[in-house]
């Protein structure tokens, strides 16, 4: 799914300098699962927006309603009504979410209120890991499964490096070596003869693997034992 995370209220703040009357709007998949900006994270985040206007003696007046999907243009007829009530618009949807509304409310200035990270999955209440980065070019057949592209930290389509050390990769002692996990499962698999397949050079961006803890949850300290196998 889609991994998102709340921006820093001052930017927020900034964004919104001006208005007083903001409809902010939560979307109710991908964002609301990751608790970036479901129906609560809204609640919270006008609630702060409100308290922090207040003490500035500039009070703001924020709506509130969300959305099954942004990203769909079926749901957003349910916003037509309540738009046309309030000067601007804040979006806690993805960035796909937020371009579809300023796509139908073009005399509304439309501000993100999250920031889109990656495509990840949930390894625990509020902990995400990235393992996808919608490269165009998937080898997933050929790696057993595990993305090079994301999981190693240099991004290795063809692996892997010289610095893999019992299993782990130079650059942390607590990241596992991509390549050295794609050897086992393939080895596991009766596979090996994919490692032999070598994939076209491809300029990766952002190669460090990502994670997002949001606010108030923390990442275990230690793996379940499900997660060690």
């Amino acid at each position: 799914m889609i991994v998102a995370k709340r921006k820093p209220i001052e930017e927020i703040k900034k964004m919104l300098k001006g208005y007083k009357k903001v409809l902010n709007v939560g979307c109710g998949t991908c964002v609301a699962v990751c608790l970036a900006g479901g129906e609560k994270e809204v609640e919270v985040l006008n609630a702060q927006l409100d308290m922090a206007r207040r003490l500035e003696e500039d009070p703001i007046e924020m709506g509130a309603f969300t959305c099954e999907r942004q990203c769909d243009r079926e749901y957003l007829g349910t916003l037509d009504e309540k738009v046309k009530q309030y000067e601007a618009i804040l979006s806690m949807a993805c960035g796909a979410g937020v371009q579809f509304i300023a796509e139908r409310y073009p005399d509304k200035p439309v501000f993100p209120a999250v920031d889109t990270t990656f495509i990840g999955v949930n390894q625990g209440v509020g902990w995400y890991e990235e393992r996808c980065r919608s490269c165009s070019s998937c080898v997933l057949g050929l790696t057993g499964g595990i993305c090079p592209v994301t999981m190693c930290a240099k991004g290795l389509f063809n692996g892997p490096c010289g610095g893999t050390n019992k299993g782990m990769c130079e650059v942390s002692k607590d990241q596992p070596c991509a390549w050295h996990m794609i050897y086992e499962r393939l080895k596991q698999q009766g596979r090996l003869d994919c490692i032999k397949e070598l994939q076209p050079m491809t300029e990766w961006q952002n190669q460090v693997p990502r994670t997002v803890i949001q606010p108030g949850y923390r990442k275990p300290e230690k793996e379940t034992e499900q997660q060690k196998a």
